[in-house]
């Protein structure tokens, strides 16, 4: 099967595998890319710069660390200063392991490679030998992966060939294009719901005392954790009812809406739950009498297919009960 039919089947497969919401990242991934490389050649004279087109499948042993396979179709030509211009293609198969930096759920990862690779020209007729140009290399790179969702990202790189056989160097540019399934996503558990206080229960001669609440409700922009300037008003109220109780303690609970990554989510909620504690803090409380927690998109309060529903889970939340003297 020619390369542009096996190119083209791994397209598909890639746009088909996006569709599966199950697929995720993280350990035990598998990656499938598509990649194009301007290849810059300084181990064989007489050969101009190339182009290498070709596939890397990847596997996740840990959420940073990934070993890939890669096959490139090589495509040169020799140059015609009396060795005769001459198209020269032939494959390289590599093996590398990628150490990604940030987390899971991050849409920026850069990366730095290394491994081993071996590859095999065709045939030329010139400088008195015949007989295919067998090399294996040491190779290194760098470079960043773009997430685009979960399961989509495109990537942009650097790589360095290091020839055993004569000890010279080749260089290559490449972008790709592929997709990510099957890996645990990076998740954590969610923050265990705080256990229900126990309702106190009076003496039958002393008198039922009156139970004082105060609630808050904070709402946040999209992809923000920062409180705004309306919302003030309403955390200083919880923190003057503190202050007049002071046997009292609250946990500050974050939430997001459904867009985005789990992971990313997960730490947005607990930016706003700080986000309020810090305020609540400023206005006077002392910091070990509130807790701040974040559930990510776990307990949604509305329909997050609406942009009205999505608004409104994008909020922190607190209740703060006590006994009025």
């Amino acid at each position: 099967m020619k390369l542009k039919n096996t190119l083209g089947l791994a397209i598909g497969s890639l746009i088909a595998a996006t569709s599966f919401g199950a697929l995720a990242q993280g350990q035990g991934a598998v990656e499938g890319e598509l990649f194009y490389a301007k290849k810059f050649n300084d181990s064989v004279s007489h050969v101009e710069d190339g182009r290498v087109p070709g596939i890397s499948l990847g596997y996740f042993l840990t959420d940073d660390v990934s070993v890939n396979f890669t096959y490139g179709k090589l495509d040169h030509t020799r140059s015609n200063d009396g060795t005769g211009n001459q198209k020269i293609r032939g494959d390289q198969f590599g093996l590398k392991s990628q150490y990604h930096f940030g987390t899971v759920g991050d849409a920026i990862r850069p990366y730095v490679e290394g491994g081993v690779a071996h590859g095999s020209q065709t045939n030329v007729a010139a400088d008195g030998h015949t007989g295919r140009d067998q090399s294996t290399f040491l190779t290194t790179g760098a470079g960043v992966k773009w997430y685009i969702t979960n399961n989509l990202y495109a990537r942009g790189g650097v790589e360095a060939d290091y020839k055993l056989d004569n000890g010279k160097w080749d260089y290559q540019a490449l972008v790709g294009l592929g997709v990510n399934f099957g890996g645990n996503g990076g998740k954590v558990a969610p923050a265990p719901a705080p256990a229900p206080a126990p309702e106190p229960v009076a003496e039958p001669e002393a008198p039922v005392a009156q139970v004082v609440r105060v609630e808050l409700d904070v709402k946040f922009d999209f992809d923000k954790a920062v409180v705004k300037p309306n919302s003030y008003g309403d955390v200083k109220n919880l923190a003057d009812f503190m202050k007049q109780y002071p046997a009292t303690h609250v946990e500050v609970a974050g939430h997001t809406d459904s867009v985005g990554p789990d992971a990313y989510n997960q730490k947005l909620s607990q930016r706003r739950a700080d986000a309020v504690k810090q305020v609540l803090v400023k206005d006077g409380v002392a910091p070990n009498r509130v807790t701040s927690v974040g559930y990510g998109e776990s307990r949604p309060v509305a329909d997050n297919a609406t942009e009205a529903g999505r608004a409104i889970n994008r909020r922190v939340e607190a209740s703060v009960e006590a006994q009025a003297q």
